[in-house]
């Protein structure tokens, strides 16, 4: 009874993909989180370049680390749920765990900023932290 249905989990995949894919913004300092940030053209429009490895990781991570430290209706769902590689979810972790300690000590907000910060400095060392899932597949 606790599993989706087939068509359910794979809706909920093409949503994560999707919001992974559109570029979704994290509040990591700009100096993190520049690595995948889109660029505009010379007329002013946003590039149509696809967000690096980097970015999507940083964005998803630090988007579900967030809402489990929250505890949202949504954030007991399994690591390929919520669109992870096993690295990004070893990632999602320990910035919970880190999250968690720093709430206890600094309060909400200063936690939610350090999983920002975390996430991105962990991605951006992991190159994006993909190689260890062979569910994932770059963007296309």
């Amino acid at each position: 009874m606790g599993t989706m249905p087939r068509t359910a989990r794979y809706a909920a995949h093409i949503l994560l993909a999707a919001l992974a894919l559109s570029g979704c913004r994290s509040s990591a300092p700009p100096s993190a989180a520049d690595s995948g940030a889109p660029s505009a053209s010379p007329s002013g429009e946003p590039s149509t370049t696809p967000p690096s490895p980097v970015r999507v990781c940083t964005d998803l991570v630090s988007y579900w680390a967030k809402e489990t430290l929250l505890g949202t209706k949504r954030s007991g769902l399994d690591w390929e749920q919520k669109g992870l590689s096993n690295a990004q979810y070893l990632i999602h972790e320990d910035a919970v765990a880190a999250g968690r300690a720093e709430e206890r000590t600094a309060g909400r907000d200063k936690a939610l900023e350090l999983i920002d910060r975390f996430v991105a400095q962990r991605c951006a060392e992991q190159g994006g932290a993909t190689a260890s899932s062979e569910n994932w597949r770059p963007p296309t």
